[in-house]
C-alpha cells in the first residue's frame, strides 16, 4: 500500500492543507485516514484534505511525501481523479 502526501500549501478557512491520496483505490485511501484518525468527512472526491499540523503524522505514518504536480499525476495514471464539478456532493441528488 502506498499512499502520497503533498506539502501543506493549500489555504482553506484559515488554515493550510495537504491532499492525502492512493494511485490504487479509494478503498486503501479510506484504511489509511481511518488509521491516521482522520474523519470520512474530509474526503472530497478524489482525496483527503489534511491540515498542516496533520503533516507529519501522515508522513510518520506511511504517507510518501510528493510534490502537488505528482498527486495529479498519480491521481489521472490510476484512474481515480474526479474533477469538481463533475461528481455530485455526497449526499446530493442527481436527476
Amino acid at each position: 500500500m502506498t499512499i502520497y502526501i503533498d506539502p501543506p500549501t493549500w489555504p482553506g478557512h484559515g488554515r493550510m492543507w495537504s491532499h492525502l491520496v492512493s494511485d490504487v483505490s479509494y478503498d486503501e485511501l479510506h484504511t489509511f485516514a481511518a488509521r491516521l484518525g482522520v474523519p470520512r468527512r474530509a474526503f472530497e472526491r478524489d482525496h483527503y484534505d489534511i491540515p498542516a499540523q496533520r503533516y507529519a503524522d501522515a508522513v510518520e505514518a506511511g504517507a510518501v511525501e510528493v510534490s502537488s504536480r505528482e498527486v495529479v499525476r498519480l491521481l489521472y495514471g490510476a484512474g481515480l481523479r474526479r474533477p469538481k464539478g463533475r461528481y455530485p456532493s455526497p449526499g446530493s441528488r442527481s436527476s
